[in-house]
């Protein structure tokens, strides 16, 4: 059983991830985290609220010390624009509820303010992070979660490597480029040097994805490793849509970053650059280069 979140659905939120986690539940692409615009958690769902629990997360200074989980009961018509057949359930994360349970919720409303989790890391933007389960298993698990697939195609934007940095913050810097090739009109992801769309964290998680059509990725040749390289540096091996990176070091003018931050988005592109500190200010022009390394930077924890 699969679970295809529509064009329709994505487009409510300027940017997602499929694979910029290193938890299970995001296991070869079986969640998806949505980011919308404002500071609100909107559903991306249709269906009647079943219960909210409030859980605890890892201690971290900049993330408060609880999170929540809102378990939605999806109604059957969305679940069948879905792809899916059967009762499904829904399980949202990192919002704060302003819902109850046998509240009725449609697509866009308001679930309540989104929550700076323990559970991911300092650079990342709060965001709601969505997967499924069969309505009759335990929806407190985060493992065996559905595959979720897309609705849309993500176009690709390449990349030389340079930029000029436009945001930062105490652990990551955001580059202007690459540019987005039709900013407002799709989703669009920083591209391979093989011109595939590239999602996750590089290479300060284990695994990304690749979230459009892999060369030689057919059905008859799906179980066939592809390999991907970015700025001339071979950095991953995907099977399918899924990605096992290779271990690569990734610096920025020349000083070590712990990793590329990865994403499909609709409007500003832009690589986001996670530092172990804050070397870079606005205004700075960055090359950043990829090169094979016997040390990769891995976290096992946060996002």
């Amino acid at each position: 059983m699969r679970v295809t979140l529509s064009g329709e659905v994505l487009a409510r939120y300027p940017r997602f991830s499929l694979y910029n986690s290193p938890y299970p539940a995001h296991d070869r692409g079986h969640a998806v985290d949505l980011y919308p615009a404002g500071d609100g958690g909107t559903s991306p769902v249709a269906g009647v609220v079943r219960e909210t629990r409030t859980v605890g997360c890892p201690d971290r200074s900049y993330a408060a010390e609880r999170d929540h989980l809102i378990v939605i009961d999806v109604d059957p018509e969305w679940a069948a624009a879905a792809g899916v057949e059967g009762d499904l359930l829904a399980r949202v994360l990192h919002v704060d509820p302003t819902v109850e349970p046998g509240d009725r919720v449609s697509v866009g409303d308001r679930l309540g303010p989104m929550v700076r989790s323990g559970f991911f890391g300092q650079w990342v933007d709060r965001h709601v992070h969505l997967g499924f389960r069969p309505a009759d298993e335990n929806p407190y698990r985060a493992s065996g979660s559905l595959p979720v697939d897309l609705g849309v195609d993500v176009a690709t934007a390449a990349w030389d490597g340079t930029g000029r940095v436009v945001e930062t913050g105490p652990t990551h810097a955001v580059l202007d480029a690459p540019t987005h090739p039709a900013p407002g009109d799709r989703f669009a992801a920083l591209a391979s040097d093989e011109g595939v769309p590239l999602d996750g964290g590089l290479r300060h998680y284990a695994g990304g994805g690749a979230l459009g059509t892999v060369a030689g990725d057919t059905a008859s040749t799906r179980e066939r490793d592809v390999e991907l390289s970015l700025l001339d540096e071979r950095v991953g091996v995907a099977d399918g849509r899924h990605v096992r990176w290779k271990p690569v070091a990734i610096s920025a003018n020349g000083e070590p970053a712990a990793g590329l931050s990865l994403f499909a988005s609709r409007e500003r592109l832009g690589v986001k650059l996670v530092l172990p500190e804050a070397p870079l200010t606005v205004g700075d022009e960055v090359r950043v280069r990829v090169a094979p390394t016997d040390d990769p930077v891995r976290f096992g924890v946060g996002r």
